[in-house]
């Protein structure tokens, strides 16, 4: 089985098909306001912070600000800590070093994503309609933060290279979701798969490209419409796929 991957946070996205699903959901966007939630920019702003959160969400904002701007190999444990107002020694009592801080961003990034999917999973709507909106969303947030912010978007991806265990913490945490969607499905007879494991592979695997931070990277240059009307080809298939028993 193809590994989930899949960060972030927004609102459901617009629908691909007709109907009153569609309808309700067409002009929804990603609420990226979930995303940018504390992070905080440039050093006059973090002044401002300094000694209004809690440590170590100060240092989680601070870092995610110098990797926004500097990428990975230019910050320093030290020029954090200065913009903190503290010594490099009491950031160390919260993270270990650069590279557990810089996880940190990261994690930080994607349990916001997770949470966007839980969002999805948790709504009243069937739960093709759900399923669909979930993928939609699952591929957005990862556009989004390749166009916003490339250099977490590389930390992301060389994390997933590495398989490191915020990234394993987060396909087990995705999967729940897929699965919640996928038993409610079943349950009310929107999909009737012949094998509910091979069923959740199938859905991972027909949209991996969609999904995965190392081939979402790689279709950079490729443009917007193009990508949606591909993404909306394969929820076709995996829909239909559910639906009439052929995982």
């Amino acid at each position: 089985m193809i590994p989930i991957l899949g960060v972030t946070e927004g609102r459901p996205v617009k629908r691909m098909h007709s109907g009153p699903a569609a309808s309700r959901h067409a002009n929804e966007a990603p609420d990226r306001s979930r995303f940018t939630r504390g992070a905080v920019r440039g050093p006059d702003v973090m002044k401002n912070v300094r000694h209004t959160m809690p440590v170590e969400t100060r240092l989680l904002a601070i870092a995610a600000d110098e990797l926004r701007r500097h990428g990975p190999r230019h910050i320093t444990v030290v020029g954090i800590a200065d913009a903190a107002g503290m010594t490099h020694a009491n950031v160390y009592r919260y993270f270990a070093n650069k590279a557990a801080l810089v996880d940190a961003v990261a994690g930080q990034w994607l349990r916001r994503m997770e949470a966007t999917i839980a969002d999805i999973a948790d709504s009243p709507d069937p739960a093709d309609d759900k399923l669909e909106r979930l993928i939609q969303a699952w591929a957005r947030i990862h556009r989004d933060l390749l166009k916003d912010d490339r250099n977490l978007f590389d930390v992301y991806c060389s994390a997933t290279e590495t398989s490191r265990p915020l990234i394993r913490k987060h396909r087990s945490r995705m999967r729940v979701l897929i699965d919640r969607v996928l038993d409610e499905g079943i349950a009310t007879a929107k999909f009737d798969p012949r094998d509910r494991e091979k069923a959740h592979a199938f859905v991972t695997d027909s949209v991996y490209r969609f999904i995965n931070p190392l081939t979402v990277r790689l279709d950079a240059d490729v443009p917007q419409d193009i990508l949606d009307q591909r993404l909306a080809t394969m929820i076709r298939v995996v829909l239909r796929a559910l639906a009439n028993g052929s995982v």
